[in-house]
């Protein structure tokens, strides 16, 4: 069941969540957790889905069990197996997006996890957070810039990708800000979302006009040109063609 979730049918599949599920409730109604830190040890990444997802949902619709949610999240936050503390990373990425100020402070924690797969969970947990709750996520992610090394600051940044891909004009306050930044490679990822976030319908408009603005002319011209090589690269994709946009670039 558990190493072969998708070799499943559908139905089956549906089966397991709805099992998983219900142990999860009853352990979160009794404090006991041993179905939770089951599933979530689990090697089968998509049963570890369902249980952050689940946790998210409840979170969401129960308010009476909240403060049950958060207890057990913190239990598994300090369990030695790194995947159920990855599993409480993303849980805390579903609770982030109904409240943030509740998920935050416990991400930034983990952001110092000794395993590499939690650090990235969190980078997963601010993409959510940033799509469906961006203000306090988007704030918090701007008082973090400065206190961290250049390698979590570009993660920071790529979390922040996912809504600015449709909301660009909400990230280019802190990307700009970076266009000076002291390494090369925070510098490289900054061009880099700039260039996803620009090629969807009415996103060229806004990161141009805003770009062409900033002081450090060099990057501008790098930005510019990873903006035409996504066009290129993603041209079945974008709002506007190659052609267009270099006309728009140019002009």
């Amino acid at each position: 069941m558990v190493t072969e979730f998708y070799n499943l049918s559908k139905d089956d599949r549906e089966k397991i969540v709805l099992k998983i599920g219900r142990s999860m409730k009853q352990d979160l109604e009794t404090g006991k957790l041993d179905s939770l830190l089951k599933y979530a040890s689990s090697e089968d990444t998509y049963i570890r889905k369902a249980v952050y997802l689940k946790l998210g949902k409840l979170y969401k619709n129960q308010e009476k069990i909240r403060p049950n949610i958060l207890d057990a999240v913190k239990t598994l936050l300090m369990s030695r197996d790194e995947s159920v503390r990855q599993t409480a990373v993303y849980a805390l990425g579903e609770i982030g997006k109904v409240n943030a100020e509740i998920a935050l402070p416990q991400l930034q924690k983990s952001l110092s996890d000794e395993h590499h797969s939690v650090r990235n969970a969190v980078i997963g947990a601010f993409k959510q957070m940033g799509e469906k709750n961006p203000k306090p996520t988007f704030e918090f992610i701007n008082k973090l810039m400065s206190r961290v090394d250049p390698e979590v600051k570009r993660e920071l940044i790529h979390g922040m990708e996912l809504r600015g891909r449709t909301h660009p004009e909400e990230l280019l306050p802190t990307l700009k800000n970076l266009q000076n930044d002291e390494s090369k490679k925070v510098q490289d990822t900054v061009i880099h979302v700039l260039g996803q976030i620009s090629y969807k319908e009415g996103c060229l408009e806004k990161v141009a006009s805003e770009v062409k603005g900033w002081g450090n002319k060099e990057f501008v011209g790098k930005v510019f040109q990873e903006i035409l090589d996504v066009h290129k690269r993603y041209e079945k994709f974008s709002a506007k063609t190659y052609d267009e946009a270099k006309q728009y670039l140019v002009n």
